[in-house]
């Protein structure tokens, strides 16, 4: 089987209705459970990505250039979930994504009012610089191929949950890189029924896809790449952690043609106050 029973009858009806009605309610929509009369099967899913864009404390994004690991990209920041300020290291802790949002939402906006001039003009764009976006739009809006979005995006899904799961190993995540490139290669294949331009959800979800099949390819090629175990990347191949090897941040590019790369940002071991030391990595024990 692929899941686990939590079982919540010893509550009792008016206890669940009262204090869990949101776990009730979901229960019954998606799995049809009665959790007041039998248990709920529980299976794991991706519920925070803890990657994303490279940002300072102030929110900035920043780019590896040449030897300079945290190059700002001037007038470009990024928050919440999107961004890696990296305050959460390999594992985020429960409830810890508000760090991200109130803390640094903060820090952006007092940054933003720091280098951002009243009145100031934005830099006039180069000709055609949105023709790339605006001939992606129209090609997906007018879609004919044999998929529907729906089936891809399904297909997808199965294989990040059979070969990118909570443990992993090398032969199964191999396998989860063919899998994936195979399945990311049908995007142009896809058909879009509504081609209008008035709440076309066909077209949404489409777009959507295409961000998400970029996303699962890197996820899977990267965990594949790192060969140790830390936070919440477990290989049962290589168990333990690999600070001589991997104590670096992952950044991964896809090019046009789909190919994957990598290049490393060190990790930043030190504070910016005297007032807290820095807290290494630990083992993570039970």
């Amino acid at each position: 089987k692929d899941h686990i029973y939590l079982n919540l009858q010893h509550l009792g009806a008016d206890v669940i209705n009262k204090r869990l009605p949101g776990i009730a309610e979901s229960a019954e929509i998606f799995a049809g459970v009665d959790v007041a009369k039998e248990p709920i099967p529980v299976l794991p899913t991706v519920h925070y990505n803890m990657g994303g864009i490279p940002t300072n404390y102030h929110g900035e994004v920043v780019n590896k250039v040449g030897n300079d690991p945290d190059k700002v990209v001037s007038g470009l920041f990024a928050i919440g979930e999107a961004a890696c300020v990296s305050v959460h290291g390999a594992n985020r802790l429960g409830s810890n994504s508000l760090l991200d949002l109130i803390v640094f939402g903060r820090a952006v906006a007092n940054r933003c009012a720091e280098v951002v001039k009243p009145g100031a003009k934005h830099k006039e764009l180069a000709e055609g610089a949105l023709d790339k976006s605006l001939d992606n739009l129209d090609k997906t809006r007018y879609a004919q191929g044999e998929i529907k979005t729906a089936e891809l995006r399904l297909e997808m899904q199965k294989i990040m949950q059979n070969n990118a799961a909570v443990f992993r190993t090398g032969e199964v995540l191999q396998e989860g890189c063919e899998k994936i490139t195979a399945t990311a290669a049908k995007i142009d294949n896809v058909n879009v029924a509504d081609s209008s331009m008035i709440w076309n959800t066909d077209l949404v979800e489409t777009l959507e896809l295409q961000n998400l099949m970029i996303q699962a390819k890197v996820t899977m090629f990267s965990a594949e790449n790192r060969k140790e175990s830390r936070g919440a990347h477990a290989r049962e191949d290589f168990p333990d952690r690999n600070d001589d090897q991997w104590m670096k941040h992952t950044l991964a590019y896809l090019d046009e043609k789909g190919e994957i790369s990598f290049e490393y940002r060190p990790v930043h071991l030190y504070t910016l106050t005297d007032e807290c030391e820095v807290i290494p990595p630990k083992p993570r024990v039970y």
